[in-house]
């Protein structure tokens, strides 16, 4: 089965939280929207899409629709980028942490009231880190931008739902808002990322790295993949009618973007945006 590449882009409306760690008081963010993220939220969108004026209230809808997306689409993670002479430049999280960090990423501190209202409860005061809509330093407008894989038999209408999607934590307090640009942009060349070629012949797609290109997922840790790097266990939390977010969904041990290969790699896109080493 066939699959196509569109490049997307969004305009990040309001503050992003992509949930990652606990440091202290501080939740801190991802630099970088992951796929488990996008797949979230197309698939609530298109089951809310498809319930119309009636409650999609039942987890069975989700699950299914879930299903829809693992099978017939495919995604990368998703970075911050801003715009460019000719079109748009990824800033990497790995390339100059502190400066990214300095830029890109802001914080919002909080804590519940007591009863009288009048004082902080005890043990409340948090921070949640997040990536922010405009640069700290210049105001620039922030985008995501990454790649969508559509099989060639598809009929899910994700297009029209990426126009009424929201990303990461803190949703309800209007966070994680975005707004595509334009229609997805069917790729021509291949070549994804400007150094990542692209493959749609086979059961999944198919990526290929150069010598020392970096990982641009997370990726299953492989004693063939020769890679340097960070690796994590990749856990989420899952949504069901009953035990809410009480089911944790593990992919396995992964490393983390950003690692880097120490000789040339194939690989295909799984479930989440999970990349699994070929050969």
């Amino acid at each position: 089965m066939s699959w196509k590449a569109f490049e997307v882009v969004f305009r990040l409306r309001t503050p992003l939280h992509s949930g990652w760690r606990k440091v202290g008081n501080l939740l801190m963010t991802r630099p970088y929207v992951t796929g488990r993220m996008l797949w979230g939220a197309l698939t609530m969108r298109l089951t809310r899409n498809e319930a119309g004026d009636e409650a999609a209230t039942d987890s069975g809808r989700y699950e299914k629709t879930g299903e829809l997306v693992h099978e017939k689409l495919a995604f990368t993670y998703f970075y911050p980028a801003l715009k460019a002479k000719s079109g748009f430049e990824v800033n990497w999280p790995w390339e100059g942490e502190a400066d990214f960090r300095r830029r890109f990423l802001g914080g919002y501190a909080g804590t519940a009231l007591n009863r009288s209202g009048h004082a902080a409860a005890e043990g409340t005061l948090h921070e949640v880190e997040f990536i922010s809509p405009h640069t700290i330093d210049d105001g620039k407008q922030v985008y995501l931008a990454g790649y969508i894989f559509e099989r060639g038999d598809c009929r899910l209408n994700w297009r029209s739902a990426l126009r009424r999607i929201q990303f990461g934590g803190e949703r309800g307090y209007g966070w994680g808002a975005v707004e595509p640009l334009g229609s997805p942009n069917e790729m021509d060349c291949l070549r994804l990322f400007g150094n990542v070629s692209f493959k749609g012949s086979g059961d999944r797609p198919l990526l290929s790295l150069e010598a020392d290109a970096r990982l641009l997922a997370h990726t299953a840790a492989d004693p063939n993949l020769h890679a340097e790097g960070e690796i994590e266990p990749l856990v989420g939390r899952e949504w069901r009618t009953k035990h809410v977010g009480q089911d944790v969904g593990f992919s396995g041990v992964c490393f983390v973007p950003g690692s880097k290969l120490s000789g040339k790699g194939k690989f295909q896109v799984g479930r989440l945006g999970i990349w699994k080493a070929e050969g």
